[in-house]
């Protein structure tokens, strides 16, 4: 679909995976099998932390709050990714992509700080464990992760906005099967500018949460090789393994995603399509497997729950 340069575009198109629309049936089998995977594996680690008082710490409320953002990831773009597969339906309205933009950046954006408080509560864990009880109280984790929601809503509130008084004229094809912002704006034929210096701020600040957790595990490892006993620094280590899993599993597709559409001038479409999926799919669907395996108490309540569901 296309419009005239005197008036302006009535339906953004989303887009599968070319060359493969005959396949989209057949391709849906896997999509919604990792959207189930994702959802129920996140809806049972909230579920243990809720009902196992063992797990009520920092720790495990970050933790809830991270699974909460996976969550939020798979409902914003599981209604565009299954009308697409599944029914080859391509179209959306532009309030309802803005709408699915701001859902998506903002979890986005929750989860980097998800992950940055993590770090925190890792690095206090190890540095100094006698006062870790004492430093992270449940009063000062509810204000930290209250900060930090808030904090990624303001950021990404000017997304819709600013997006909503460009002028889309001819361009309405899109670049994935869900609705970004930077991929949104592209199609404007009025100036963007505005959009792309927020929307590099926004970016900025992502990658500042990134740069704090390289900062918070340089300090972490500065500690752990001060430990005289080898087997002490190990299971300190230990500790930070599911987190360093989630933080590669989050920020490689994000900042290649970035990289692509910032940097690539001659980038396939395909590859590009794989990448944005990688990004919405993978983190969901890996961060309650990767706690899971790695982080004994999860893992103890799960199997606890499945095998002895009556034991209280």
């Amino acid at each position: 679909m296309s419009a005239s340069n005197n008036s302006e575009v009535q339906l953004f198109l989303l887009i599968g995976i070319p060359g493969l629309e005959h396949a989209h049936i057949w391709i849906s089998i896997p999509i919604c099998l990792m959207y189930l995977v994702a959802i129920m594996g996140n809806s049972t680690i909230l579920f243990i932390i809720r009902t196992e008082p063992s797990l009520h710490e920092p720790m495990y409320y970050f933790l809830a709050l991270l699974a909460i953002s996976d969550l939020g990831l798979s409902f914003s773009s599981l209604p565009t990714m299954l009308r697409i597969f599944l029914f080859n339906s391509m179209g959306i309205s532009p309030n309802a992509c803005f709408a699915q933009e701001f859902f998506i950046h903002g979890f986005t954006v929750m989860e980097s700080s998800m992950l940055l408080a993590m770090s925190l509560d890792r690095f206090l864990a190890i540095h100094n464990p006698l006062r870790y009880s004492s430093l992270l109280t449940s009063d000062r984790v509810a204000k930290m992760c209250l900060i930090l929601a808030i904090r990624s809503i303001l950021l990404v509130l000017p997304f819709p906005f600013t997006l909503r008084r460009l002028k889309y004229c001819q361009k309405n094809l899109l670049s994935h099967s869900y609705c970004l912002h930077q991929d949104t704006m592209k199609l404007a034929c009025s100036d963007n500018k505005i959009n792309v210096i927020y929307g590099f701020f926004v970016a900025l600040c992502t990658m500042l949460d990134l740069a704090l957790i390289f900062l918070s595990y340089m300090l972490i490892l500065k500690t752990v090789l001060s430990i005289a006993s080898l087997a002490e620094r190990l299971r300190a280590l230990n500790t930070c393994v599911s987190h360093i899993c989630a933080v590669l599993i989050f920020y490689v597709p994000i900042i290649t995603l970035a990289a692509m559409h910032r940097f690539a001038k001659h980038k396939s479409p395909l590859v590009v399509i794989l990448v944005a999926d990688i990004f919405l799919l993978f983190p969901p669907l890996m961060n309650p497997i990767v706690y899971c395996v790695k982080t004994r108490q999860i893992r103890e309540k799960v199997l606890g729950k499945l095998f002895n569901p009556c034991k209280r």
